[in-house]
């Protein structure tokens, strides 16, 4: 008898636990893993009719892959700065750090898994899983590179890599940066330098740090040798802002590099304080088939640049600074500023929670075509049945096509100008 009702309560068990295994696949919810909240955009557009493909070649506007990236409490300005730079041609990646919650980061995946949109065009993928990083530690480079590994994988037919933080916001549309972008060979490197070396610079570099964040679970503090190193003669050492937009072909040879100097750089820059303002700089100066690939502009207007003081933040007062350099990005911008309402407004023309309109996106033809595919989307309307191969550039687009068009015509950045100074 007690052994017929064991069998009972077992079987009992076993149906309930597939129940609800069945219940859990059914909810669709991403894995958080590395790997599993990575889409493969290519294999969907073949395996789902309704996937739009972009189209490519002379004509047509770029591809640009982002990875941004943010820390605890930053998912609702990364969601708002993914919305104001979507389009459909791009590839996004988005991270949060160790310091955020497993909760935030799936809070962050399902917004992304939800909105019709970014199902629609397949082209926003989340770290279902993160891991320490020291912002002055190689650990940050780590990051960086393995965000550049992902978007090869995930996607590799893109043109630029661009490198943006929670606290940044663009100063132009999508439309304006990819029309501007169009007359561009895409070979060309976007990186602020400096081959300006101070000798407190230089014995700043020789220093050994070590970045415990790269073994440990939770992000620490850098430990700092008592003793240097001798100042390497095998190569230059070039330093710069860490924000960059840098050609695929240059992401390819810094993640399969075909020759050793890649990794060799990788192997002293994992031993340095701040290596995002120094390893990329130095792997392009140093590197004979990049080093004539370099325009010493990042296209971003960075309050850093001018006072290092972490406490400083665009205001009001940065406005009419920011739309006159005719930067693409500015940065560091706090939750809520006013001066984002602004930009909104008089620049990107978009809703809090909206889209920046362009062809692909439009709310021109609501009342005339019954028949398109209209989509509400939050407070803003639009039509994701537009053409996303071809964009509506303003004036700010105009003018810094002009600005990129005097850089080809004048074949700058055929002239190396990665010569060391010491002073």
């Amino acid at each position: 008898m007690r052994t017929s009702t064991f069998r009972l309560c077992l079987l009992i068990v076993v149906v309930i636990c597939l129940l609800l295994f069945g219940a859990i696949s059914r909810l669709n919810i991403p894995n958080v893993s590395y790997y599993a909240t990575i889409t493969n955009v290519q294999q969907n557009y073949i395996n789902d009719p309704k996937k739009i493909l972009v189209s490519k070649g002379k004509g047509y506007p770029p591809v640009f892959a982002y990875w941004i990236f943010g820390t605890k409490g930053e998912s609702k300005k990364m969601t708002r700065l993914l919305k104001a730079i979507y389009h459909p041609r791009n590839q996004y990646l988005l991270q949060l750090d160790d310091c955020s919650s497993d909760s935030e980061r799936m809070d962050l995946a399902l917004y992304v898994k939800s909105n019709i949109v970014f199902e629609e065009f397949g082209n926003v993928n989340v770290f279902g899983k993160s891991y320490a990083i020291n912002k002055m530690g190689s650990s940050s480079l780590s990051a960086s590179l393995h965000a550049i590994a992902l978007h090869l994988k995930v996607n590799s037919d893109w043109d630029w890599f661009f490198t943006l933080s929670a606290s940044d916001y663009p100063l132009m549309t999508q439309d304006d940066i990819l029309h501007a972008f169009m007359i561009l060979p895409t070979n060309i490197n976007f990186i602020h330098y400096t081959n300006k070396t101070l000798r407190n610079e230089q014995r700043n570099m020789n220093q050994i740090v070590v970045d415990p964040s790269l073994h440990d679970e939770k992000s620490s503090s850098l430990y700092f040798a008592v003793e240097a190193r001798d100042t390497p003669d095998a190569f230059k050492i070039f330093r710069g802002s860490p924000w960059m937009i840098l050609t695929r072909s240059f992401m390819e040879y810094c993640v399969n590099g075909w020759d050793n100097l890649p990794r060799k750089l990788l192997m002293f820059f994992s031993n340095v304080a701040y290596p995002m303002e120094t390893y990329f700089h130095t792997v392009l100066c140093n590197s004979q088939e990049f080093n004539n690939t370099i325009v010493d502009n990042n296209l971003i207007y960075s309050l850093f640049d001018n006072d290092p003081s972490e406490s400083q933040l665009l205001d009001m007062s940065h406005y009419d600074t920011m739309m006159e350099i005719g930067a693409a990005f500015a940065r560091p911008f706090g939750e809520g500023e006013l001066v984002l309402e602004k930009i909104d407004d008089l620049v990107l023309n978009r809703t809090f929670n909206g889209f920046v309109q362009g062809e692909w996106c439009s709310n021109s033809n609501l009342e005339i075509n019954k028949t398109t595919k209209v989509l509400e989307i939050e407070e803003g309307m639009c039509s994701i049945s537009g053409n996303i191969d071809v964009v509506k550039p303003g004036l700010f687009g105009i003018k810094l096509r002009t600005l990129l068009g005097e850089i080809v015509s004048s074949g700058r950045y055929r002239t190396s100008q990665c010569q060391l100074q010491l002073v």
